[in-house]
């Protein structure tokens, strides 16, 4: 546990809009647990003299789904992603965007978005699929969209229920992955801005990033007929030919690198596996692992070893001084 990292949940859940409100947009990381939480919040390079970091971080349905051992279909349970974002909020302070899946009925995305306010979530993403949802990035997954008048009125709720106007309901449009194109997104888009959502993400599953940049230059257009203009927010895993900074120059405010570190890990543990097979013994896996100081830094270790040092010599100090003190008053009598 990293208890240096003494944040408030309301602070958290104000700090990804403030930050975007700061810079005019935000990147962020996905993390599934606690040491990828600690490790994508650490992430920093420094290039020509100005020091690069994310953000915020990704809590995925996928990845959360997928290091469980399970597949994203709905599967998991709220009580188990509660715990997975419990397990990232308690050893992080950046802020934390959770991937709300379709957010089922209206009842029960209200209830959904009271619990991830009280533990600190900036916002949460929700798809107008219908439940039970397929991933995105299965193009042979059957990808039903959900009535536009329900998704609707499942954001109007979420945002009725939330207590902070900074807790975010992001409306992620799922056209593109469903092949009803452009001109579909747009008329979904408007309805959901109608009904206050705070935030519209864009999804596609093409590497062609031709209909998303499509979209956000119509999205202008929308925004300034309709007098407000949600965040726009892009997944670009498919389509990363593009930028961080293209897709901010195109007027995107969120940019979600959404499985990353999961699949990093995934590649990592199997190429260690295999090393171990083949060469008979773990020497060969060496250079593939991190050395075990580095770990115990990450996670805190080495700071309760420090201060189990400290503590025991103060208490070797504060008896030397009641032992002085004791042989100083046995040689006055």
């Amino acid at each position: 546990m990293i208890v240096e990292n003494r944040v408030t949940p309301s602070e958290r859940v104000s700090a990804l809009r403030e930050c975007i409100d700061r810079k005019g947009f935000a990147r962020i990381l996905e993390a599934h647990n606690g040491l990828s939480g600690i490790i994508a919040e650490k992430a920093s390079v420094r290039i020509n003299g100005k020091v690069l970091e994310y953000d915020g971080l990704w809590e995925s349905s996928l990845t959360d789904s997928a290091s469980k051992g399970l597949p994203d279909a709905s599967i998991v349970g709220c009580d188990s992603r509660y715990h997975t974002i419990d397990e990232i909020l308690n050893v992080t302070s950046k802020p934390i965007v959770v991937d709300g899946d379709t957010g089922g009925e209206a009842a029960q995305f209200e209830y959904l978005v009271q619990h991830l306010e009280r533990q600190g979530v900036s916002a949460v993403i929700i798809e107008d699929k219908i439940y039970p949802k397929r991933n995105s990035l299965d193009a042979s997954a059957n990808q039903d969209l959900e009535d536009p008048d329900s998704f609707a009125e499942k954001v109007q709720a979420g945002k009725e229920v939330a207590i902070s106007s900074d807790f975010m309901v992001i409306s992620r449009l799922e056209s593109l992955i469903s092949g009803a194109g452009v001109a579909d997104a747009l008329e979904r888009a408007e309805q959901y801005i109608d009904a206050g959502t705070d935030g519209i993400m864009i999804h596609s599953n093409k590497s062609d990033p031709g209909e998303i940049l499509e979209f956000a230059d119509a999205y202008r257009g929308l925004c300034e007929r309709m007098g407000r203009r949600p965040i726009l927010v892009s997944v670009p895993t498919t389509y990363n030919s593009l930028s961080d900074a293209e897709l901010v120059a195109r007027g995107f405010n969120l940019i979600i690198h959404a499985n990353h570190m999961l699949r990093a890990a995934y590649k990592a543990m199997s190429e260690v596996a295999s090393a171990i097979l083949v060469g008979g013994s773990s020497l060969d896996a060496n250079p593939l692992c991190a050395p075990v100081p580095d770990v115990f830094a990450t996670v805190g270790f080495d700071r309760i070893t420090r201060n189990d040092r400290e503590r025991a010599e103060s208490r070797r100090l504060l008896n030397a001084k009641k032992n002085g003190s004791a042989v100083a008053l046995k040689s006055q009598h």
